[in-house]
C-alpha cells in the first residue's frame, strides 16, 4: 500500500528488506505521555527524522493546541470513528506542497509495534521513522479529489498515541490561501511481530470516515522558482523550484504534454485506485517517456529522491545546504540508477539528455 520513488539503493533495499526493532525506541510510559503536550509540537518531533526533515519553527500554522491535561483548546480539527481519534496539529504549505502533522489515538491498539523505515540516503545515515498507512482521497478548494498515495511518518508517543506529518503535492502552484480537504476513509500500520508472514502491509487496518477540512496560507518565505526553459531531445527542463524542505524539477517530454483532463483522470481512477500516469497514458494508447532525474549540491551531494511523475521530480532538501544544484536528466532508468551508485563523477553523466548548473544564491 505504501508507494516508495527512487530512494537510494541503501535506502529502498533497508525499506524492502528491513525493519528496524523497536526496543530502543524509548517509548514514554502511557501515564507520563498524556502530561506532556504532543498536539501544536509535532513538527517539532518528528523534523529530525521524516524524510522532509528541516526546521519548522515559525513556518507553519498551528491549528489545534493541546495543555498537559490533554486538553485540546479546539475541536475543529479532531475527528473520531471507528475508535480512533485523528487531530490535526499543524499546516505548512510552500504553494507546491502541503506538509501537515497528525496525532492518531487508539485506546484499543498496541503501536509500540509499528517498525520503522530508514528516511535517509544511506542506511549510515540513522534516519528513522515510523510509519502510519492512510487511505482516502484529498483535494483542495473544490478541485477534482486526489488519491493519498503516501503514509504518515513519524514516532510512535506510546502504545495508544502516533504523532506523525504527511505530504500532498499540488497539481498546480498556489498564492494565498486555501482549504485542505481531507477524506480519510482507511488508517492502518504494520506490526514487527509478523514480519514471517507472507503479507504484513497494514497488518492493523481500519476502515472508517475521518473527514476534516484544513485551512492554510502559503508562505513564500525563502522559495524560489528560477525559470530554465532548456530543451534538448524529447525532453524540456522548464524550471526549478527551491524551498526549505525540497528542491522541485519540473520537465517535460512529448508524451506529458498530452492532456490528461480531472474527469478522465476519475473515470479511469474508479476502475482502478491505484492507477499510475504511465498506467493510464499506456490504456489511453498514449505516448509517455517519463524522466529519470538526479540532483546535486554543491558539495556533491546526492539529494533524496522522492516519487518522480508526470513532469515533476521532488527532492528532500534534509538540512542540506544548495547553493547550486546539477541537475542531470536521463531517458534511461540504468545509466539513473549507475549515477545514484557512484555519485556526481559517474561516467554515466556523460549519458544525461540534459545537465544543467543552477545557481541558487
Amino acid at each position: 500500500m505504501m508507494k516508495f520513488g527512487k530512494v537510494g539503493k541503501a535506502a529502498a533495499a533497508a525499506a524492502a528488506a528491513a525493519v528496524i526493532g523497536v526496543g530502543g525506541l524509548g517509548y514514554f510510559n502511557p501515564v507520563l505521555a498524556a502530561k506532556i503536550p504532543v498536539i501544536g509540537k509535532i513538527f517539532e518531533k518528528v523534523e529530525n527524522d521524516v524524510i522532509y526533515s528541516g526546521d519548522y519553527t515559525d513556518k507553519g500554522t498551528v491549528l489545534t493546541n493541546e495543555d498537559y491535561a490533554g486538553n485540546l483548546d479546539t475541536v475543529d480539527y479532531s475527528v473520531s470513528d471507528q475508535g480512533i481519534t485523528l487531530t490535526a496539529s499543524e499546516i505548512y504549505c510552500d504553494g507546491y506542497s502541503i506538509f501537515f502533522t497528525v496525532n492518531i489515538e487508539a485506546e484499543d491498539a498496541d503501536f509500540t509495534h509499528i517498525p520503522e523505515h530508514y528516511t535517509g540516503i544511506n542506511i549510515a545515515d540513522n534516519r528513522t521513522a515510523a510509519g502510519f498507512y492512510i487511505g482516502g482521497t484529498w483535494s483542495v478548494d473544490g478541485n477534482s479529489p486526489e488519491q493519498l498515495e503516501n503514509t504518515f511518518e513519524g514516532e510512535v508517543i506510546d502504545s495508544h498515541t502516533f504523532a506523525g506529518m504527511l505530504k500532498v503535492n499540488l497539481t498546480e502552484n498556489m498564492t494565498g490561501s486555501g482549504n485542505l480537504n481531507l477524506n480519510i476513509s482507511g488508517l492502518g500500520y504494520d506490526d514487527d511481530r509478523m514480519l514471517d508472514s507472507e503479507e504484513i502491509s497494514a497488518s492493523h487496518w481500519t476502515d472508517g470516515n475521518w473527514n476534516i477540512v484544513l485551512p492554510f496560507e502559503v508562505n513564500e518565505t525563502d522559495v524560489k522558482r528560477i525559470e530554465v526553459g532548456e530543451k534538448k531531445g524529447n525532453i524540456t527542463l522548464e524550471n526549478v523550484v527551491i524551498s526549505p524542505y525540497q528542491v522541485i524539477i519540473h520537465a517535460t517530454t512529448p508524451g506529458e504534454q498530452r492532456e490528461l483532463t480531472d474527469d478522465r483522470r476519475e473515470k479511469l481512477l474508479s476502475k482502478d485506485p491505484d492507477m499510475t500516469d504511465a498506467e493510464m497514458f499506456e490504456l489511453l494508447g498514449w505516448s509517455y517517456e517519463p524522466c529519470q532525474t538526479i540532483c546535486f549540491n554543491q558539495d556533491g551531494e546526492m539529494l533524496y529522491s522522492d516519487m518522480e511523475t508526470a513532469g515533476r521530480a521532488g527532492f528532500a532538501v534534509q538540512g542540506k545546504e544548495i547553493k547550486t544544484l546539477y541537475i542531470f536528466i536521463f531517458d534511461n532508468l540504468d545509466d539513473w540508477a549507475q549515477m545514484e551508485d557512484e555519485g556526481m563523477n559517474s561516467s554515466a553523466a556523460d549519458n544525461a539528455i540534459i545537465f544543467k548548473e543552477i545557481h541558487v544564491e
